[in-house]
C-alpha cells in the first residue's frame, strides 16, 4: 500500500462516524429483552438509521427471530470474538433494510470458559466491534440473562445499557442488583457506562401491580424510565415463531406500535429522530 492509499484509508476511517452502541441487559430472564432487542432494531431501522443487532445470547433468539439460523460456531458471534473470523465474516444482511445482525449458534455456550484463558477476555467484542461496526448509526447487543463474561464483553463495549424490565413485584430488586453491576463495570473497565434507560415491558394498564411497579419505577429513576410503555401482545409473541419482528409481522398491533414509539422517543433524546418524523 502506497503512502498515499494508507492516508486516504487512514483519513476516511477517521471521517466515518463511530455507532452508538447499546447493551440490552438485565439479569433477569423473561422480561422482553430479546423481544425488544429485536423490535427495537427493526424501529430504529425504520426510522432511516443503520443498525447492526449483536446476538450474544447462547440461546440466539434474536437471530431465529429474524429468521437467520447459524449451523455452527464458525460463522457467529463467537469465531469474531476469539478472532477467527472478522465481525464482518459473520455479519448477515436480514429482511429488514438497514438492519444487519451477527448471529449467535448453540456453540456460544462454551464461549465461558472458552475464553477464560483469552488475553483481554473482557474486551473482545469491543475489540471486534471498533474494527467492524463502522457505518452503522446503532449497534445494540442483546445479552444473555445474566452477568458473565459474555455479558461483561457487551458492557464493556457499550456506551449505554437499555433495561426492559416487566412489571411485576421482583422487578425492582432486579433493576437495583443490575444497577450495582454497571456500577462495577464503570469503575473497572468502562468509565463512560451508563443507563440509556429503562423500558417497561409486558404492561397491563388493567392491573393493579403492573400500576404500582411503574409508579414506583418512575419514582425510583425518574426520567431514565421511558414514557413509551411496551404493553403485553398475542402478535408480539407469535411473530418470532414467524422468523420475523413484530413491527414486519403486523405493524398495526399494539405491541408493534408501542416499540415504534419506543424508537422515536430514543431518536429525540438523542438529537438524532429524521425530520419527517416516524409514522404513528
Amino acid at each position: 500500500m502506497s503512502d498515499a492509499t494508507e492516508i486516504t484509508a487512514h483519513t476516511s476511517d477517521q471521517m466515518t462516524p463511530k455507532p452508538k452502541i447499546i447493551a440490552v441487559a438485565n439479569q433477569k430472564g423473561g422480561v422482553g429483552k430479546t423481544t425488544t432487542a429485536i423490535n427495537l432494531a427493526t424501529a430504529l431501522a425504520a426510522c432511516g438509521q443503520k443498525v447492526l443487532l449483536v446476538d450474544l445470547d447462547p440461546q440466539g433468539n434474536a437471530s431465529t427471530g429474524l429468521g437467520v439460523h447459524v449451523p455452527s460456531a464458525a460463522n457467529d458471534v463467537y469465531a469474531a470474538l476469539i478472532g477467527q473470523q472478522s465481525l464482518g465474516e459473520v455479519t448477515v444482511a436480514t429482511s429488514v433494510p438497514g438492519l444487519d445482525v451477527v448471529p449467535a449458534s448453540a456453540d456460544l455456550a462454551g464461549a465461558e470458559i472458552e475464553l477464560i484463558d483469552v488475553a483481554h477476555r473482557e474486551t473482545r467484542l469491543k475489540e471486534a466491534l471498533e474494527r467492524g461496526a463502522r457505518g452503522y448509526d446503532y449497534v445494540l447487543v442483546d445479552c444473555p440473562p445474566a452477568l458473565g463474561l459474555l455479558t461483561l464483553n457487551a458492557l464493556v463495549a457499550a456506551q449505554s445499557v437499555l433495561v426492559p424490565l416487566q412489571c411485576e413485584f421482583f422487578a425492582l430488586d432486579g433493576l437495583s442488583r443490575l444497577t450495582r453491576s454497571i456500577e462495577r463495570i464503570r469503575n473497572a473497565f468502562n468509565p463512560d457506562l451508563h443507563i440509556q434507560g429503562v423500558v417497561l415491558t409486558m404492561h397491563d394498564a388493567r392491573n393493579n401491580l403492573c400500576r404500582s411497579v411503574e409508579a414506583d419505577v418512575r419514582e425510583h429513576f425518574g426520567e431514565r424510565v421511558f414514557q413509551t410503555v411496551i404493553p403485553r401482545n398475542v402478535r408480539v409473541s407469535e411473530a418470532p415463531s414467524f422468523g420475523l419482528p413484530a413491527i414486519v409481522y403486523d405493524m398495526n398491533c399494539t405491541g408493534a406500535r408501542a416499540y415504534i414509539h419506543l424508537a422515536a422517543e430514543l431518536l429525540r433524546r438523542e438529537g438524532r429522530l429524521p425530520e419527517r418524523g416516524v409514522a404513528a
